[in-house]
């Protein structure tokens, strides 16, 4: 671990090719391209398989799948990022929860194969959806795209989502951050939990903006980490200004989980 600490810090600091860089690239562009393929290939044939065997629903088999992609791309990219995940007590299987995470990376939401669920519907803006090779499966798996649906219609999907024990997942801030800090906060995803009276439980996500972060192609070497905060109970903001004190406090406690990671961060 020591090596990588290293590559990290000097990576992090010039971003010039060293060899850990340029093997990196070579290894985990060629790999994910790989994998990629791979899980679109024999996609009807596992979901065939599970379709008889699991008897779920198509949407849920869909993203049981992604989640294995997830997964997958975390193995892959093992060799070069370490991935840590901190207080995954407070996310529990089978029950309705929405969940909020900070953005930093186009790969923020691979990461999120580090949480030990696999039912999430994944609310995101509409510039996903135009990546052909994924936009069949998002739709497959019924992943919202909040940017051009009306809000009735993002809120009976997230109802829907929580009948069937499932959770949602939001990016509050709506886009990827280019100073890696936290920026203004949309109260959307705040007001459908509220709406539909299950537990907020926000997502602190650290080292991806070293990773790969807006306007930059090239992969570097880091460490990643995803910790799950205490779940908030949405019945204590009732009335009209409720979103608004729900986001605040949401806010405030991802920011001081920020602060607290990134300091291990520079210890290292």
């Amino acid at each position: 671990m020591s090596g990588l600490s290293e590559s990290c810090k000097t990576t992090e600091v010039d971003g010039c090719w060293t060899l850990p860089v340029i093997l990196m690239n070579i290894w985990c562009y060629g790999m994910m391209l790989f994998w990629t393929l791979l899980c679109i290939m024999v996609f009807p044939f596992v979901l065939g398989l599970c379709k008889i065997v699991l008897r779920w629903p198509v949407d849920r088999l869909m993203r049981w799948y992604i989640w294995i992609y997830g997964r997958g791309w975390l193995l892959l990219m093992s060799p070069f990022v370490h991935f840590r995940r901190e207080q995954m007590q407070h996310v529990k299987p089978g029950q309705p929860a929405l969940f909020v995470v900070n953005h930093l990376s186009f790969f923020d939401t691979y990461c999120m194969g580090l949480l030990p669920v696999y039912d999430i519907i994944f609310a995101v803006r509409a510039w996903p959806f135009r990546m052909f090779w994924y936009s069949q499966f998002m739709r497959l798996a019924r992943y919202m795209n909040v940017e051009d649906s009306s809000w009735f219609e993002t809120m009976e999907n997230c109802k829907q989502a929580f009948v069937n024990s499932g959770a949602v997942l939001f990016f509050p801030e709506g886009s990827r951050s280019r100073t890696g800090e936290l920026q203004r906060f949309y109260s959307g995803g705040f007001k459908a939990a509220i709406d539909a009276g299950v537990p907020l439980i926000p997502l602190v996500i650290d080292g991806t903006d070293i990773l790969l972060p807006p306007g930059r192609k090239q992969l570097r070497p880091c460490r990643i980490k995803l910790r799950a905060l205490e779940p908030i109970d949405t019945g204590d903001f009732s009335g009209t200004d409720g979103p608004l004190r729900l986001r605040k406090l949401a806010k405030e406690r991802m920011a001081k989980a920020l602060v607290e990671m990134r300091a291990d961060r520079k210890d290292r």
